[in-house]
């Protein structure tokens, strides 16, 4: 009898953003104030992981493109309702409804979704290539948006929530 496990999955994420202006500037600092308690936050949410950190914590020093300006943030969470609790529901919406302050708007893709094995912790090239593959391809199982989700890889996309936070992106 075989003891074959069904493999987990998590949900990695990641968004990029363009400061208005470098992060030690008086214009961005609002937004280097929020890094620490929204950070806080997420480490303390249901379904948290992982997310890309630092020496000082934070994610601002991983630069993407060459570009000082482009930041990147990463994270893993055990469910796609968990991540979108955090990311709408939290002190995190008030900060992206902010967002205009800080970061110009992007013509490109800026956030992507895509399921990742349990454990896997998933690298900055790796969170490109999604990028890269959304905007190539728009959502589809390798990578999508809270607006078009797709299941974990042999797992059914469980019917909306009625208080579903769809409704805010």
């Amino acid at each position: 009898m075989s003891d074959a496990r069904v493999p987990t999955y998590h949900l990695a994420q990641v968004n990029i953003g363009r400061t208005l202006a470098p992060l030690t500037s008086e214009q961005l600092a609002g937004f280097v104030e929020l890094l620490e308690p929204v950070n806080a936050l997420a480490d303390a949410s249901p379904g948290f992981v992982w997310r890309l950190q630092g020496e000082a914590g934070d994610a601002t020093e991983f630069k993407l493109r060459g570009d000082e300006l482009l930041i990147v943030n990463m994270s893993v969470w055990e469910s796609l309702d968990e991540l979108g609790d955090f990311v709408f529901r939290t002190m995190h919406a008030e900060v992206m409804r902010r967002r205009r302050e800080w970061f110009e708007r992007l013509r490109e893709v800026y956030t992507c979704l895509w399921w990742v094995p349990e454990g896997h912790v998933p690298t900055v090239a790796e969170a490109e290539e999604r990028l890269a593959e959304l905007a190539a391809d728009g959502p589809s199982p390798v990578a999508f948006t809270f607006q078009r989700p797709f299941p974990a890889p042999g797992v059914a996309l469980p019917a909306q929530r009625s208080d579903d936070w769809l409704c805010l992106v």
